[in-house]
Parts: C-alpha cells; sequence; structure tokens
C-alpha cells in the first residue's frame, strides 16, 4: 500500500461491519498491537488505530500508532481524555447507533444537518476536553446507521461540511451502497464504482480516503485534482 501511494496505514482489531460481533479489550490490543509494531519496523509511514476502546488507544499509539480513527466519535467513557493526553489528531466519525444494529432503521430528519449538529457537538466536546480543534478530522460516516437514500443524500451534499474548515475523510471504498446501486453483492466487484464515488467526494471537499485500491484510487483523484487545478 506505502508504495502504491498510501499515506496512512489503518489498523483495527474490531469489525465494524453491520452486524458485527463485539471484540473484548484484550483480543483486540493483542491483534493490533504487534502488527502496528511490525509496520512501525518497515517503514515511517503513519499508522491510524481503528478503534472506540480508550485501552485500545492507548496501546495502539505505545506501539506506534500516530492517528486515533473511532467510528463511534469518542463518545466511549474515557476517550476524549485519553487521546487528549496522547496528543494525537483523531478522527471523529458519525454513526447512528451501533455496528450490530445500526442498519435496522436508521431515521433523520435530514442527515446532512443531522450529522453537522453532531459535528458541532463533538468538536466542543474534542476541545473542552483538551484535543486542539486543529488535530480534528471529520468523517460523515457512509454506511454507519444510513440507508441508501441518505448515503446518496450526503454524498450529493458533502461540501456543505466545509463549514468547519477542517480535513474530511470519507470511506466510500466497496460499500454496500455501491452494490445497491450496481445490484451487485461481490463487493471486489465495485472498484470502479468506488473510483466514480471517491472522484465525486473530491470535487465536493474531501480530503481523505479510506480505500481497497491505493494506486486505482490515486490515479483517478490525480486526475481529479489536475483539471480542478486549472484556470
Amino acid at each position: 500500500m506505502c508504495q502504491q501511494g498510501a499515506d496512512i496505514i489503518d489498523v483495527g482489531g474490531e469489525s465494524t461491519r453491520p452486524g458485527a460481533k463485539e471484540v473484548s479489550v484484550g483480543d483486540e490490543i493483542k491483534r493490533v498491537v504487534e502488527v502496528i509494531a511490525a509496520i512501525r519496523q518497515e517503514t515511517e509511514v503513519c499508522v491510524s488505530i481503528d478503534t472506540s476502546k480508550p485501552e485500545v488507544m492507548l496501546a495502539a499509539v505505545n506501539a506506534g500508532a500516530s492517528l486515533v480513527n473511532d467510528v463511534n466519535g469518542l463518545r466511549a467513557q474515557g476517550a476524549l481524555e485519553v487521546c487528549a493526553d496522547l496528543n494525537v489528531p483523531v478522527c471523529v466519525m458519525h454513526m447512528q447507533g451501533e455496528p450490530r444494529t445500526m442498519q435496522a432503521n436508521p431515521v433523520y430528519n435530514d442527515v446532512v444537518d443531522d450529522i453537522k449538529l453532531f459535528f458541532e457537538q463533538r468538536i466542543k466536546s474534542c476541545c473542552d476536553a483538551g484535543i486542539k480543534r486543529e488535530s480534528i478530522i471529520l468523517d460523515p460516516g457512509f454506511g454507519f446507521g444510513k440507508t441508501l437514500e441518505h448515503n446518496l443524500q450526503l454524498l450529493k451534499r458533502l461540501d456543505e461540511f466545509q463549514i468547519f474548515n477542517l480535513p474530511l475523510l470519507v470511506g466510500l471504498s466497496r460499500k454496500s451502497m455501491l452494490g445497491k446501486i450496481l445490484n451487485d453483492d461481490v463487493p471486489e466487484n465495485r472498484l470502479f464504482a468506488s473510483l466514480a464515488a471517491a472522484v465525486l467526494a473530491r470535487t465536493r471537499g474531501a480530503n481523505l480516503f479510506r480505500v481497497h485500491d491505493v494506486k486505482a484510487t490515486l490515479d483517478a483523484l490525480k486526475v481529479c485534482d489536475a483539471i480542478n487545478g486549472v484556470q
């Protein structure tokens, strides 16, 4: 992934797909710490820890991770305080519900406005806890407690999140929302749809992309950026 142009390697020890089972703190730490340490021996690339548990955040950063990526938006007890003490950048993602039940019946008044309110509240909580505002990354959480219509609205209106003047991360690669559009249940068949979604997100202000296909996505974004850079 580094050779293909990845700037960050995201390591997680607990699946967050719909219906996924919980993993204990001890098991999650065992799964990620050795991997992070091994990556750190091979390269200086930034490693992010994908977790919602403060204990895992602490262990992962001590092992060499330098960014916390939390699908739960640092809402677990102690998460804000741990990240403030660690003094590392954080990615705050929006999720309605929890992974096991989030797709049961997600409801919003207005998906974009509701997520903007969530971000306002979480940014304040982060800053109040001692996390620097400039260390916060926002992720609207495509597919996390959202219907296909919610996801489409979110992508169409992604530029509205630029009001926060913070980096915006999106995870659209191979998502089930693309499978529904394509009527294809095989994630590996969603490369071209993933690239289209990434380019659309880029034109609407996305800065960071969590992907499976690094080089293909990077090539698509380079073309997008070249065109957008022409005066």
